[in-house]
């Protein structure tokens, strides 16, 4: 049987939310039809690019339609919570973007009331939906890189600056929600933060944050929108192989065959004594560019958003995933947060 087309309206086309409109419209499975912005220029933008498409600036527009379905959230950090409430007590099905909340509790808010009314909550973790984030998710399972070490990504930019959020919760979100994807959602066991405000006062422009896991798993995170050159960047030192996902490159994945393996010197009485020197080999071994099917994330993000409305798929990137990733965020307010 061919699902019906969903009927959805979205919330905010300022930064990102073209992106997703585009998407959105771009999907034979949803039929786009509200947009609601405060922004007259904004409304004219939709207006002029999807002229089928009622354009208002309330969004109770939205919320007293009962033939819209679903709303795609795509508004400030600190709006989110409230529109997504208001969505779901309105009976539809909301995509927010990152991050849902500002607060593990107002996350918590946001799934009781979607389990209460039967409705999928989704945040906008567009990453995971990476195809050569799931590829390392893959090799990660596989256990091709034997036992992970540590992580370390920068995701750095000249600009855009912004006054609603430093460049923590602007950046990171990403960084943390692929790390946690990677490694299972694990509970991290310490938060540290170190950050600076160059700017605006109170808001950092450059924060380095390193999150401590168990299995002695160490991730640091950089971040920063006042860098000479756009990186996008993560490392994954493994005890087998290597990796580096680089999202502005050509090849998105390159796998280090690299190493050092730590072997036990036999003892005079032919055994190997725990107490004994040890010899250290360096393994320098293949590098592989693998071929990846690459799939635009947002497009797989929207279709996923789609198959869970339906029933076809659990969600991926729901409140329990977005609450550990603001969690994180909301520990990395302190020099030293354990979580």
């Amino acid at each position: 049987m061919v699902d019906k087309k969903i009927t959805i309206a979205q919330i905010g086309v300022g930064y990102w939310g073209p992106n997703l409109l585009r998407n959105a419209t771009a999907n034979s499975q949803f039929r786009v039809k509200t947009v609601a912005d405060f922004s007259p220029e904004r409304q004219q933008y939709v207006q002029r690019l999807y002229p089928s498409i009622y354009v208002t600036g309330h969004t109770k527009d939205i919320f007293d339609d009962p033939e819209i379905e679903a709303v795609i959230i795509a508004t400030p950090v600190h709006t989110h919570y409230q529109l997504a409430m208001q969505a779901l007590k309105s009976g539809k099905h909301v995509l927010v973007e990152k991050p849902m909340a500002t607060t593990i509790e107002e996350i918590d808010q946001i799934e009781k009331v979607s389990i209460n009314q039967k409705l999928v909550a989704m945040a906008g973790h567009t990453f995971i939906y990476n195809s050569a984030v799931r590829y390392v998710k893959r090799l990660i399972d596989n256990n091709e890189l034997g036992q992970i070490r540590y992580l370390y990504s920068q995701r750095l930019n000249l600009g855009r600056i912004r006054s609603d959020v430093d460049a923590l919760w602007n950046f990171a979100p990403h960084d943390i929600s692929i790390i946690q994807y990677w490694l299972n959602h694990p509970t991290p066991i310490s938060v540290q933060r170190s950050g600076i405000a160059c700017i605006q006062r109170g808001i950092d422009d450059v924060v380095f944050l390193s999150i401590q896991y168990p299995d002695n798993i160490l991730a640091h995170i950089h971040v920063s929108w006042l860098d000479p050159r756009k990186t996008r960047q993560i490392v994954i030192v493994g005890s087998k192989k290597m990796v580096v996902y680089d999202d502005v490159s050509e090849d998105k994945i390159a796998i280090y065959d690299k190493g050092i393996d730590i072997h036990a010197i036999l003892g005079e009485h032919m055994d190997y004594d725990g107490s004994a020197p040890f010899q250290v080999k360096y393994r320098n071994g293949d590098l592989i560019y693998p071929q990846i099917n690459f799939e635009e994330p947002l497009k797989l993000e929207i279709q996923h958003f789609i198959d869970c409305i339906n029933g076809n798929a659990i969600c991926e990137s729901g409140p329990s995933q977005a609450r550990e990733v603001v969690r994180i965020l909301q520990k990395s307010s302190r020099v030293n947060g354990e979580i």
